[in-house]
């Protein structure tokens, strides 16, 4: 729908809203948008800054590089609230405490920047998303008469840890975003940045307040349930987690391993499997860190274990003798996974607990692999290790 540009009345209220988490991974984390209610003006809307089109060009192009435009769209309020009741999702609002010209500047405000060419703007999960929008909408509006506290925050959490209170330990979608972040999410978050997600923006609300004439007065005038969720259990299967399977991976990677040992033999395409695998996932990872503008997907150290040079040295590990090089390639494979460790150990970026039988796993192939390449370069006549 079209926002119109007229004032609304006296009797007019303006509400942040905050919708709970949804069943999906893309909405675990809520949402947030603008209610402007006036009664005399037969109006009621909800302004939400969380929508795309889909049918932008290149759409899953633009939305793998973070170059993908979000908007800020108009719809009747009734609308709005339907979609998450439908979704079995709490809907609460906090009626804002403004004046009569406050009002107005926040509506026309709101009203400006829905036209379109204002509304698109680029999102940014944790700097600029519907969430951050509410906060910083309010911040241009009401200037520094509107005072934010940190007094909402009882403990204080990295951006990581915040992003996986809102899903499930050891699921598939924990894992994903745990392999395709890199470590400068896992910086500690101050209360302004708790913000972008809609928990946390009403919590702030709550507790923030409007100097008006040296008094203090409270954000919020009053909150309201507009939607009570029925809780559903989400059913847990241990054995279709992360930390199963890969866990079952490991194992058999261990175990071939060991019959091999006892064979003193190598499975020479298992390595060349795993050389393929874990560089094809570094190059994902290394093309999310500099070919995209993702904020999150710098620094990842994922590609420690996921090198993505291994890709390359596929086919030379799958040789039924390696150049002589590969041992040293190996050498700093086995030191990356103890790299690894240590930056686990010291915080500087937290990986996939489903993800560690298949870290020990690979530890344990590349020592084997490097100690059978060492045996076997000592059996070979000196002139042809020579020439390996």
């Amino acid at each position: 729908m079209k926002a119109q540009p007229f004032s609304i009345s006296e009797e007019a209220e303006i509400s942040i809203i905050t919708v709970g988490p949804g069943k999906n991974l893309y909405d675990k984390f809520g949402h947030c948008a603008f209610r402007v209610r006036d009664p005399q003006n037969q109006l009621d809307w909800a302004y939400n800054y969380g929508t795309y089109d889909f049918n932008t060009p290149n759409f899953y192009t633009k939305f793998a590089q973070g170059k993908l435009l979000y908007q800020l769209t108009v719809a009747y309020f009734d609308s709005f609230l339907e979609t998450y009741q439908e979704e079995n999702r709490w809907v609460k609002a906090q009626v804002l405490n403004l004046t009569y010209s406050e009002k107005n500047a926040l509506f026309h405000y709101l009203q400006n920047n829905a036209k379109p060419e204002h509304r698109d703007y680029k999102y940014d999960f944790f700097f600029d998303n519907c969430a951050t929008k509410i906060r910083d909408v309010l911040v241009a509006v009401l200037g520094k008469e509107l005072q934010y506290n940190d007094s909402f925050v009882k403990e204080a959490f990295t951006f990581r840890q915040l992003i996986q209170k809102n899903v499930r330990p050891n699921t598939w979608g924990s894992l994903g975003m745990d392999v395709a972040t890199g470590a400068v999410i896992d910086k500690k978050a101050t209360a302004w940045d708790y913000q972008f997600l809609p928990q946390y923006v009403y919590e702030a609300a709550a507790v923030a307040t409007i100097n008006r004439q040296g008094m203090e007065e409270p954000l919020v005038k009053t909150t309201q349930s507009l939607f009570e969720n029925k809780p559903e259990k989400q059913a847990s299967h241990f054995l279709e987690s992360p930390l199963f399977i890969f866990g079952i991976l490991g194992f058999l990677l261990v175990f071939c391993t060991y019959k091999e040992a006892r064979k003193n033999i190598r499975y020479r395409f298992l390595d060349g499997f795993i050389f393929f695998v874990t560089g094809l996932i570094g190059v994902f990872l290394l093309l999310l860190w500099f070919a995209t503008d993702h904020s999150t997907t710098v620094m990842n150290y994922n590609v420690l274990w996921a090198f993505p040079i291994s890709l390359l040295l596929a086919y030379w590990v799958s040789k039924k003798r390696p150049p002589k090089w590969m041992r040293r390639y190996l050498v700093l494979l086995v030191l990356m996974l103890l790299l690894l460790g240590l930056h686990s150990i010291t915080g500087v970026q937290t990986f996939a607990i489903g993800l560690t039988p298949l870290f020990i796993a690979l530890g344990i192939r590349y020592l084997y692999v490097l100690g059978f390449l060492k045996r076997q370069s000592s059996l070979l006549p000196a002139e042809e290790n020579n020439g390996a």
